[in-house]
């Protein structure tokens, strides 16, 4: 199956186009709900103005239909008693009386039209109260994905951008670290191994042209030839994967490595304290720690030239300590990369432990780097 290599510059330029698009219909938005809001403005004072003229129709109303029941008191009274009244009266009183009905009908049809407008009127304010609701909750939530595309996306595109280049990075130290036991294999333990064939054959000739003694002799710088040879497979065996981590546990094995690190470089003292509980962890903590310690060490010795190293482990049933201090040339914190591979290789490993890593150095005052863990229950 073919692995295709992330493109982060194509996704890089996807979240910039993203950002303009919804940029854009932010500004969509709150323009909409500006026009939302101006209209309910105008609707809102358009309904009181309504409110009000239903009110000052009520009122006229209310006069009308009393001035229409004594028109209709005068007009009975007049057709009762016409002989009594003249023509024109009587024409008043008629004409009186209907344009009073007309002008109550007028009044009872004009204050419907209103009332029927005041109740279109206060259905479309809810409504349109309901947009710029709607409006104002969208734009929050652009402003939330906008802070995530500008921000957490982009610290999330490096992040994974890094942890490519890391796993780049994790297949060239692979080839790397294959052609550096290739070298050490065949400039130590094979080399070895051949001189002490090479020996074998000239004890058997020492013995047959010298006698034993010389032949005993040959056979001490044998054996010490084998224990050498023996010591660097051993070496080897450590730097790959000790052993002992499985059977014994990290502080036993701990030991034993800063032990062997120390006679091989016999210029460098090595100091190790373990302070409080001393328990088997899972197997996943016990290789994250002790490649941590083991990197940090490496580093101080190959690097930074210290000649005193200090290793203090402290356990208890919660979670792990370990300091490592040397007295090494050190480094420019602001200047040395972070994300230099044996330092990204702790902080990897340390993340997946939910812990924490802190280095801290100063060029001539040496490095101290502290890792804490904390422990599953």
């Amino acid at each position: 199956m073919k692995i295709k290599k992330i493109n982060m510059k194509s996704i890089d330029e996807i979240r910039e186009k993203m950002i303009e698009t919804v940029t854009s219909s932010k500004t969509d938005i709150f323009q909409i709900e500006e026009q939302c809001r101006q209209d309910y403005d105008s609707m809102r004072n358009e309904l009181q103005a309504i409110k009000h003229m239903v009110e000052k129709l009520s009122g006229e109303g209310d006069s009308l239909e009393e001035q229409v029941r004594q028109a209709r008191s005068r007009l009975s009274e007049v057709s009762m008693n016409i002989k009594h009244y003249s023509e024109g009266e009587v024409r008043e009183a008629y004409e009186k009386a209907h344009q009073l009905q007309m002008d109550l009908t007028i009044n009872w049809q004009y204050k419907k039209q209103l009332l029927d407008k005041r109740d279109d009127l206060e259905r479309r304010l809810l409504a349109l109260d309901d947009t710029i609701d709607r409006a104002e909750h969208l734009i929050s939530q652009i402003s939330v994905v906008m802070n995530y595309l500008m921000s957490e996306m982009g610290v999330a595109l490096e992040d994974a951008k890094a942890k490519q280049d890391f796993g780049l990075k994790i297949i060239e130290a692979q080839e790397e670290e294959r052609k550096r036991m290739s070298r050490e294999i065949h400039d130590g333990p094979a080399q070895m191994l051949a001189n002490v064939i090479m020996r074998s054959d000239l004890i058997e000739r020492v013995y047959r042209e010298s006698g034993p003694e010389d032949a005993f002799s040959e056979i001490h710088s044998f054996k010490k030839m084998v224990r050498s040879a023996l010591y660097e497979v051993r070496r080897i065996i450590y730097d790959l994967r000790p052993m002992a981590l499985d059977d014994l546990g990290l502080v036993p094995t701990l030991r034993k490595y800063l032990l062997t690190i120390e006679e091989y470089h016999n210029h460098s003292k090595i100091h190790f304290v373990n302070i409080g509980l001393e328990h088997r962890l899972p197997a996943k903590y016990e290789v994250a720690l002790f490649r941590m310690i083991q990197e940090s060490v490496q580093n101080a010795l190959k690097h930074a030239n210290a000649c005193e190293i200090k290793v203090k482990l402290e356990m208890t049933q919660t979670s792990i300590t370990v300091l490592i201090k040397d007295n090494g040339s050190g480094f420019d914190t602001s200047q040395k990369k972070p994300e230099s591979f044996g330092i990204m290789g702790m902080k990897e490993r340390v993340d997946l432990l939910d812990g924490e890593i802190m280095i801290e150095s100063k060029i001539g005052k040496g490095t101290a780097v502290t890792i804490h863990v904390p422990l599953p229950e």
